[in-house]
């Protein structure tokens, strides 16, 4: 008898689903879309109203091959992708490259693998909801005709190889835009007092001074002021409270609390996130939804009242706040809410202690607190103390889960319990400090606040966020790095109890210093530029926004996508045509000043290698000079000096076996040039400190680290065995080849490294005689 088939997405799902389903079916993966539009060619018919060209991609012809034989050979066969427009257009594309019989063919969707859910999406098949697969289809064609048409614009007016995308784009303006207002800010610096105070009763805590000083002189007058003075407690306000748990993850809160708590980059959640999923561990993993099943409510109740006790449960049913929100999905929660934990690999394990945590904290008490306000006063002065706390005193929901924040600019305040003090009580205080604050820049974005900046301005949805970070940092436009500050020694005031007077120090913190935040280069802040000053609706946040909520519109069956693209399509295309015929070159030019020496003009710019200085233009007699930039420096913010100081390089630094050592600084950063070999620095070592000495080292190390990864050498035939990255490999004339498996590589004898390298596969070449048109076609 002939089985029923199940096609999903991929095969740890299909395994999963197996566990469920037993023999009675054939599952099968389709590994995610089978058909896209083409690699090198527009695939859009813009004459023919934008229909797509889709194609089989060459790496799914055999799994395409493998599912119409099976789909043959079954009685039913129900399409199980994602329930979203994304597995709709699976589902869709599935049915036409396989010519599915759509009398035995069934759509099934299911927001978790469990085999009650399997079965309930059995029981109930429908058929594909072509709005869905018209939502897809809008993204995906409005997405390739921006790109197929603007990208070309960059290659001839900014630097070849360049590439734009209608969302990507604005993300890197948003980081663009940061960075600038971070250049243009101005920091004001001012004094906080902070004392420590000694209640009747013996306890000490801290209260800070409600006013902030502008100088040095203002806030020692004030601690000259209050050295013989006593306080006293002028009132005290307490005030009950209650904190509620934040609402169970939806994509985007998951992605910024796994980043903020684990440590994760978008990326890496999603795919964490999708391995648990299919697992059958947790609910679908791409929802805006926060909205949580009847039976999921009962679960969490039952775990909460056995594990904590009646009074630590709350059942709440939240609302979805995202306008755009585009699935009826639930939020992400475990399939098994009274499993804390799970198996896999320890990041599964993370992630899911976090889910579970999250899910629970939802459902459970507001956390009651007592929040006190103590005001202090001397007789004689206008300036008050303030001391704050604050005490739980029902944990509820904190018991499980405290959400993480992204918050850079709050300072550690008085957050605990304070001393009983009663209103007229005598205090004396034990030091008073005044030490200099700045005001401080807007914060960068890490990939955390990124996906929730896009969210607030409605760009993008959830299956969108972690591909459009991940796009901008492989492009280039963006880097997410660590950056040491440096060492800042700010004024400080004491004035100790008994002291004669007021002592004046410096405490020394390190400012400035980065942990995983995103940067622009000057490519994508030229990019950017660029695309504002041509294209500034495109990369607008607004125009964005509305771009998805058409979308949105189109999933609900408002409007017709191919009406919705002519409408983007016709005014952007008129755009792109009259930059490329009246836009000059691009190449984002600052200008400096002047060379002292010889009056020339000092600017910065893109060049073919990437950011470097020009001194003189094409005009002068004198031909220009080049220099590139440090990997640490940027066109926006070098200054002239730092400029004309790249011009020291090359600089000798004195010789070793009987050759000169040079430093310079290339496209890649700054090395050692000896005998026309090169050392790069490391990133520590500034070129223009370098000694001879540091010099040597670098080398000798360097020599050493080649050696040991020498396995064997036939210096006749100048062959090496050598120790690489993903393993041992024969290099020969600067080519290199693949040992086979099961060889030893300190056995292999020369004539067997000569039969390698022949049956080896032939270089990779260019080709000749080859060009290509704006559409990526053959001219």
């Amino acid at each position: 008898m002939a089985k029923d088939l199940i096609i999903v997405e991929s095969p740890s799902k299909a395994r999963t689903i197996s566990r469920f389903l037993g023999r009675d079916y054939n599952i099968q993966a389709s590994m995610g879309h089978i058909r896209d539009l083409p690699e090198k060619e527009l695939g859009v018919d813009i004459g023919g109203n934008f229909q797509p060209k889709y194609v089989v991609t060459s790496d799914k012809k055999k799994i395409v091959a493998e599912l119409k034989k099976a789909a043959k050979e079954a009685h039913y066969i129900y399409l199980a992708s994602d329930h979203d427009r994304e597995g709709e257009a699976i589902a869709w594309h599935l049915l036409e490259a396989l010519s599915l019989d759509e009398s035995r063919t069934r759509r099934i969707v299911f927001h978790e693998i469990t085999k009650p859910a399997i079965d309930k999406a059995l029981a109930e098949p429908h058929t594909i909801d072509r709005k869905l697969v018209d939502a897809q289809q809008a993204r995906r064609v409005l997405d390739r005709l921006v790109g197929f048409e603007l990208s070309p614009v960059l290659w001839r007016k900014v630097q070849p190889s360049l590439s734009a995308g209608r969302v990507q784009s604005v993300a890197v303006r948003l980081i663009v835009d940061r960075e600038e207002e971070i250049n243009a800010f101005q920091s004001d610096s001012f004094f906080k007092v902070t004392a420590e105070f000694s209640s009747p009763d013996g306890s000490r805590f801290l209260a800070e001074l409600s006013e902030k000083f502008k100088t040095l002189e203002e806030a020692k007058d004030f601690l000259n002021r209050v050295q013989n003075r006593t306080f006293q407690v002028e009132s005290v306000e307490k005030k009950p409270g209650s904190r509620n748990p934040a609402p169970p993850f939806t994509t985007s809160t998951l992605q910024q609390e796994a980043s903020r708590k684990l440590g994760m980059s978008v990326t890496q959640t999603m795919r964490v996130a999708q391995k648990l999923y299919e697992a059958g561990f947790i609910t679908y993993m791409r929802t805006d939804s926060l909205n949580l099943s009847s039976l999921a409510l009962a679960a969490a109740r039952d775990e909460i009242t056995d594990s904590y006790g009646k009074e630590y449960s709350k059942t709440r049913n939240f609302k979805t706040k995202s306008k755009g929100a585009q699935e009826a999905h639930e939020a992400i929660r475990p399939t098994d809410l009274h499993e804390a934990s799970v198996g896999g690999d320890a990041q599964m394990q993370r992630l899911y202690e976090l889910i579970w945590k999250r899910t629970i904290a939802s459902q459970m008490a507001p956390a009651q607190l007592e929040k006190t306000q103590i005001m202090l006063r001397a007789e004689g002065l206008d300036e008050r103390f303030t001391a704050k706390g604050e005490v739980i005193l029902f944990d509820g929901f904190l018991r499980v889960y405290i959400e993480g924040t992204d918050d850079e600019t709050s300072e550690n305040g008085q957050d605990g319990r304070l001393p009983k003090l009663s209103e007229g009580d005598k205090l004396q205080w034990q030091k008073i400090e005044a030490l200099m604050r700045s005001s401080k820049a807007p914060a960068r974005y890490t990939e955390a606040s990124l996906v929730r900046k896009l969210e607030e301005l409605g760009i993008g949805r959830p299956s969108t966020y972690a591909p459009t970070i991940s796009t901008i940092q492989k492009r280039k436009y963006v880097v997410k790095e660590n950056r040491e500050g440096r060492k800042v020694s700010y004024p400080l005031l004491i004035l100790k109890q008994g002291a004669s007077s007021v002592e004046e120090t410096e405490k020394t913190e390190t400012a400035g210093a980065e942990k995983q935040k995103l940067f622009p280069t000057d490519i994508g802040s030229l990019v950017n530029r660029f695309l504002v000053e041509y294209f500034e609706n495109y990369v607008d946040y607004n125009f964005t926004a509305e771009v998805e909520k058409e979308f949105d519109e189109i999933a609900e069956g408002r409007i017709d996508w191919q009406v919705m693209i002519r409408k983007f399509y016709d005014p952007f295309h008129k755009r792109v045509n009259d930059t490329l015929e009246n836009a000059g070159k691009f190449k984002g030019e600052r200008l400096l000043g002047n060379e002292a020496a010889t009056g020339a003009p000092v600017s910065v710019k893109i060049g073919r290698f990437g950011p470097m200085v020009q001194i003189g233009d094409a005009d002068s007699p004198d031909k220009p000079r080049f220099a590139s930039l440090r990997a640490n420096q940027s066109i926006e913010t070098i200054s002239l000096e730092e400029a004309l100081a790249l011009f020291d390089f090359p600089r000798s630094i004195g010789s070793y076996e009987d050759a000169e050592l040079t430093v310079a600084i290339g496209r890649f950063g700054p090395y050692v040039k000896h005998r026309n070999a090169f050392f790069s620095l490391a990133k520590d070592q500034d070129p223009g400190l370098i000694t001879r000495d540091e010099a040597v080292t670098l080398i000798e190390a360097k020599r050493q680290k080649d050696r040991e990864a020498v396995i064997q050498h036939f210096e006749a035939e100048d062959i090496r065995i050598l120790k690489g990255r993903y393993g041992p490999y024969i290099s020969h004339k600067k080519k290199n080849y693949k040992i086979p498996k099961g060889s030893d590589p300190a056995s292999l004898t020369l004539e067997q490294c000569l039969e390698i390298i022949a049956k080896g596969p032939a270089p990779k070449g260019r080709g000749k005689g080859r060009g290509k048109g704006r559409s990526g076609t053959k001219k």
